[in-house]
């Protein structure tokens, strides 16, 4: 067994239909290989409320937010019963902690959400910088 047999696959999970596309891949994935899958939602307490649903819904407050977030990464593993997975939230910067995560990862999952400048346009702002910083293989799941 090698070394990359052990390591998990790590997947960015944040609600949307991009994040539910690559956890699905991703589970799929870690059955085949037989691996564990980290499953990782990162929240980040934005205090610019119009561009932050979540923190409107939980009033700033920052344990109601993560409790909110807590369910999101719930309620999108939840079909992943037959899958080793970990559930991690964090908070902080998503792009970096995914990649910081995913150091030691057989390979890093995400979604791609296709919004931000021109040069983001096919990938999203996180999976570029995954892409671009991460030191294990990144797959970009493209939302059906």
């Amino acid at each position: 067994m090698s070394d990359n047999e052990l390591r998990p696959i790590v997947v960015g999970v944040d609600g949307s239909a991009a994040g539910a596309a690559a956890f699905r891949w991703a589970a799929a994935e870690a059955r085949r290989w037989g691996c564990s899958l980290d499953a990782i939602s990162v929240w980040h307490m934005d205090y610019g409320v119009m561009t932050n649903p979540r923190a409107v819904a939980s009033g700033l407050d920052p344990a109601s937010m993560e409790a909110e977030n807590r369910s999101v990464l719930e309620a999108a593993t939840a079909d992943a019963e037959d899958a080793d997975v970990r559930r991690i939230l964090i908070e902080g910067d998503a792009k970096k902690l995914l990649v910081e995560m995913s150091r030691d990862a057989r390979m890093l999952v995400v979604g791609n959400r296709g919004r931000g400048t021109v040069s983001e346009l096919l990938l999203g702002s996180v999976s570029a910088y995954c892409v671009h910083h991460a030191t294990c293989p990144v797959v970009v799941v493209k939302t059906p």
